[in-house]
């Protein structure tokens, strides 16, 4: 121990003479008072030497005398074998206590010494040191957490064994017996279904330990947010916990660790009540102006979200079931389309989404080269606001007639089939991604690695697609027909088996090419596909049970889309937004026009006009591809504001281009009848 001590008080004065040497200005005032200096500083360094000795002597003592304590416990035969686990194990952590202490005052006078040593300039230097501390105290708290939940343990344990002995010292009445019995079940269940998932967890490579901010909402102070420190107190809200990180991401429970008592998530219960009650006036007063509800479920997610009232806590949640809507929109698209359909309009549709595509990257290169963008951002925006949105033209498609034919095809087949085409290049988009951002930091050998990758990504995705066409054609032949008879034939009387029933084969389809890697969305248009294949009956009876779900999943998919949009930014840059947006739409519609002109029969070539009105917007789908791309580098923060800004604005006029141009259409047909 005396050796121990020797080095620490090398070690401080080695940390003294480091400090006297960073400034030199520091040196000559110590010179001026270098005699009664020098002593008050030996005499503080002594004292404090000696001290600390002293208690370092101390903890060894205490040490030792623990390790007899836990040997006289061992040999102890009167307590059970339970018990002496037990006592034993609270001394360890006692001792463990100490060790870590002593470890911890040794590591701050090395730290010390570092940070003497350093330079002040040295901003590299001193974040790495920072570094350094916070991972030490992120494996500290660890320790700490541990040692906590085992005191816990240890105090729970205590109890229980003093309860024990009041147990043996008095009769126990049937009902007090029958409880014991069940609390010792219900200790087991306890045991049983913990999953431990922070010990589990905490090895794993690449696993963080970071520092978060537990708050509570107390309802009965009007809902302010507070920190509570009574673990009981905290329990009692566990449904209303929310975890906040450094950098400001906000988390919810997602699992208790007591399985057995049900816990709702109230934030998310009020953020739907939320969306739904304002859903209604602001859908309801855009009907009255003469635009689509759809515009005032936008509007609501604005009013509520980060740029309005603020008041959406579970965004994620939110928005996730906003995703089921875009599932059975594509369904009950699906079900319009028989396989027959699907045939007239495939070589089309395959066609008019890959030449839109290709003009798109192509103007983009053109307008990167002008502006001096790098080629890998101009590809990733061109791609990216070349998709449309198919929950959008659905939408468009069920508020007017949809069976407007000219020759073997009709509009809302064209379109539907492109829109679909487009949800699957999203799929092999995403596959190319990883490329872009090894071309975007500029290694060669890493890139060139990278696209034979990608390139097997691609064949396996072709190979996924004509994997699913063959589960397609069985399941049509074979499956899907006794699968409708049996739920036509269950579902008498009880609509609940038709609902259910259906909605598990839409979740199948949707599972097999997620399972795949193929785009989830179309396999829940594949699935209203192939029941629409079993004749108008079933469809018309499966869409009388799917069209409430799918709109009322609607609204929450456009409020969704509404939280996305910020007013102040767009106010800010209100003139270079709508002339991005107008060029982008306009764009978007002539290339669709040219397009259609080149693969239209000629009997069909005047609906081009119609077909490329509903492709002259931008999917929302660009914002989960932007977000990505700005998460992997590929664009900055402000490419992103503009493409999500760009794609929201081409949403909201989507519907006036959309109207014109079917006016137009209609009259003119009108026109050539008469």
């Amino acid at each position: 121990m005396q050796i121990v001590c020797l080095f620490l008080c090398l070690g401080l004065a080695a940390a003294s003479s480091a400090a006297q040497q960073t400034n030199q200005r520091a040196q000559h005032a110590a010179r001026k008072r270098s005699g009664r200096a020098a002593a008050l500083g030996n005499t503080w360094l002594v004292h404090n030497c000696v001290w600390l000795g002293s208690l370092l002597r101390r903890k060894n003592a205490v040490v030792n005398k623990l390790a007899e304590a836990a040997a006289a416990v061992k040999r102890n035969q009167t307590l059970s074998e339970t018990e002496r686990h037990f006592q034993v194990h609270t001394i360890q952590v006692f001792q463990k206590e100490l060790n870590e202490s002593e470890h911890m005052v040794f590591q701050a006078v090395r730290s010390l010494q570092r940070a003497l040593q350093g330079d002040y300039r040295d901003v590299g230097n001193m974040k790495e040191s920072s570094k350094q501390r916070l991972e030490a105290l992120r494996e500290a708290a660890i320790q700490e957490e541990q040692e906590y939940v085992e005191l816990v343990a240890a105090q729970k344990h205590q109890q229980e064994a003093a309860k024990s002995v009041l147990a043996r010292n008095k009769t126990l009445s049937i009902v007090d017996e029958i409880l014991e019995d069940v609390r010792k079940a219900a200790d087991r269940l306890e045991e049983a279904i913990e999953e431990h998932a922070f010990d589990n967890n905490k090895q794993i490579q690449g696993v963080n330990v970071e520092a978060v901010l537990r708050v509570e909402e107390d309802e009965e102070n009007g809902g302010v947010r507070k920190n509570k420190s009574s673990p009981r107190e905290a329990d009692e809200y566990l449904g209303l916990s929310m975890l906040i990180d450094s950098q400001n991401n906000q988390y919810v429970l997602t699992k208790p660790r007591d399985s057995t008592m049900p816990r709702a998530d109230h934030h998310f219960i009020k953020d739907l009540v939320s969306v739904v009650m304002l859903s209604l006036p602001c859908g309801w007063m855009c009907t009255l102006v003469g635009l689509p509800p759809m515009f005032g479920y936008i509007i609501c997610g604005v009013l509520l979200g980060p740029s309005g009232l603020n008041s959406i806590k579970s965004m994620v949640q939110v928005e996730t079931l906003g995703e089921l809507g875009v599932f059975f929109t594509l369904f009950v698209v699906g079900l319009e389309f028989s396989p027959e359909r699907l045939r007239k309009v495939w070589k089309t549709s395959v066609q008019g989404s890959c030449y839109l595509c290709l003009l798109m990257v192509v103007s983009g290169l053109l307008w990167g080269r002008v502006l001096h963008i790098q080629p890998i951002q101009t590809v990733f925006i061109a791609t990216c606001l070349s998709l449309s949105s198919t929950p959008l033209v659905s939408r468009f498609l069920a508020g007017g007639s949809r069976g407007e034919k000219e020759g073997d095809l009709d509009y809302s087949s064209v379109l539907l089939g492109t829109l679909v085409m487009q949800d699957v290049q999203l799929g092999l988009f995403i596959a190319v991604m990883p490329t872009m951002i090894q071309a975007q930091s500029g290694d060669a050998d890493s890139f060139l690695l990278e696209s034979l990758r990608v390139l097997k990504l691609l064949a396996q995705v072709l190979a996924s697609l004509a994997a699913v066409l063959l589960l397609c054609v069985a399941l049509k032949s074979f499956a899907v027909g006794p699968f409708c008879k049996k739920l036509h034939a269950e579902s008498k009387g009880n609509k609940e088996i038709l609902v259910l029933g259906v909605a598990a084969f839409v979740f199948f389809m949707l599972t097999v090419t997620d399972f795949l890697d193929v785009s989830m969305e179309l396999g829940c248009f594949l699935a209203g596909a192939l029941l629409s294949s079993q004749g108008h009956m079933v469809t018309a009876e499966v869409k009388g049970c799917f069209e409430p779900i799918q709109d009322f999943l609607a609204i929450i998919f456009f409020a969704s889309i509404g939280l996305h949009v910020f007013p102040t930014f767009v106010l800010y840059e209100l003139t270079v937004l709508v002339a991005l947006t107008l060029t982008l739409v306009i764009l978007k519609f002539m290339m669709a026009v040219l397009v259609m002109y080149v693969i239209l029969p000629p009997g069909a070539r005047h609906i081009r006009w119609i077909v490329s009105a509903g492709l002259a917007q931008v999917s929302e789908f660009s914002f989960v591809l932007s977000s990505r791309a700005r998460r992997a580098g590929i664009i900055s923060r402000e490419v992103y504001l503009l493409v999500l800004s760009v794609s929201t604005l081409s949403l909201l006029l989507a519907p006036i281009l959309w109207r014109v141009t079917t006016h137009a259409w209609v009259s003119r047909r009108t026109t050539g009848v008469t």
